[in-house]
């Protein structure tokens, strides 16, 4: 079976001010049912890994949050970092626990926020991706583009890894010009990054130790260290050391530039939930295309829409939100903060909480 490698970090800035640092978005029931993205990403993997193999990579301030929600996952298997060091740093920690409980495990690191349609194709991919982990590839997820997105990092695939629908990984590409998007799709060579990927545990960390031997040493200082006494004192002294960088900064590219990268091509009715207009475009609409995110047809109405059309609306305090004669906006209501936007403005709602966050208003963040 596989160990699940989830990690809950971030705060979401594009879902403010519904996400923030202390309640993020992975927190936050935004999956058109009552269960978080976080539980909903879990629950995902039940066929794939038991319980006692589900890990979670949070931050001191999410683990109490963590726990109780996922009440099935041991609490020892809710790995907390001190400080954010970004996703190698993460990924990198779940292996080297994993991979002393397990010299041979196949792990799979995914994020707590993503949104999957189609649950039994995805285990289907990741079953698939496990066949190339077993010799030795460093897999990711391919997700097949529907349309050219400048909002994705990209695949740029080779040829027929052996058997099956495994892919050699040349290239990652970093998010495009329109134009450029628009020609990867075309060329049907790309796939979209997902940033989600299967290896075996011992693959990954001797290629980490062969790009980045300083966070690998450190990495496996705290691995020796953990479920004993000295744990939270070589954690304190080693994790602040670690390189801040992504796993496909650290791993990833230099791994494909040498063929070690494998990829599988899915479409299992993946998003990347990065803000409110996509949120809108995911969950059930009615008629006139408005979406009401977490209402719950309560006979008190916690929403009034009248002559109303394209309309994203996040009801999240006590107040009625009503709206009247208006399309295509965000309406998001909390105890202490409302937004209101276009939609097709919605990647720009970070830029208020570096507003924010200049005007020193952090108890808004």
């Amino acid at each position: 079976m596989l160990y699940g490698v989830v990690l809950a970090g971030g705060t979401g800035t594009r879902l403010w001010p519904l996400s923030r640092a202390g309640h993020p978005k992975f927190l936050h029931p935004l999956t058109g049912t009552e269960a978080s993205l976080l539980q909903a990403t879990v629950a995902r993997l039940d066929t794939l890994a038991s319980p006692d193999r589900v890990f979670v990579v949070t931050g001191v301030a999410h683990a109490a949050a963590v726990s109780r929600q996922l009440s099935a996952v041991p609490e020892d298997n809710v790995l907390v970092e001190p400080s954010p060091r970004d996703s190698c740093a993460a990924i990198a920690l779940a292996a080297a626990v994993i991979a002393r409980r397990d010299p041979e495990a196949i792990m799979g690191s995914f994020a707590s926020d993503h949104l999957i349609a189609d649950k039994e194709a995805f285990a289907d991919v990741i079953r698939s991706a496990m066949a190339g982990a077993r010799e030795g590839l460093l897999m990711t997820l391919g997700i097949t583009p529907t349309r050219p997105e400048t909002g994705y990092g990209y695949l740029q695939c080779g040829g027929q890894l052996g058997t099956g629908a495994l892919l050699k990984v040349e290239e990652f590409k970093e998010k495009p010009t329109y134009d450029v998007a628009e020609s990867y799709v075309k060329s049907g060579n790309y796939l979209w990054n997902a940033g989600m990927f299967v290896w075996r545990a011992d693959a990954f960390l001797s290629e980490l130790h062969r790009q980045q031997p300083q966070l690998a040493a450190g990495v496996s200082r705290i691995a020796q260290a953990w479920g004993t006494a000295d744990q939270e004192e070589v954690m304190g002294d080693v994790w602040p050391t670690l390189p801040k960088i992504s796993v496909d900064y650290a791993v990833m590219e230099g791994a494909a530039s040498v063929g070690r990268v494998g990829t599988v091509p899915g479409d299992f009715g993946w998003n990347d939930v990065g803000d409110f207009h996509t949120l809108g475009e995911v969950l059930t609409a009615d008629q006139a295309g408005n979406v009401v995110v977490g209402h719950d047809g309560a006979e008190r109405p916690t929403v009034l829409l009248r002559e109303t059309e394209g309309l994203v609306v996040v009801p999240s305090s006590s107040r009625l939100v009503a709206a009247l004669g208006v399309r295509d906006l965000i309406i998001v209501d909390t105890p202490d903060a409302v937004l209101v936007c276009p939609r097709e403005r919605a990647q720009e709602v970070k830029q208020l909480v570096d507003q924010l966050k200049e005007l020193g208003q952090h108890g808004y963040i």
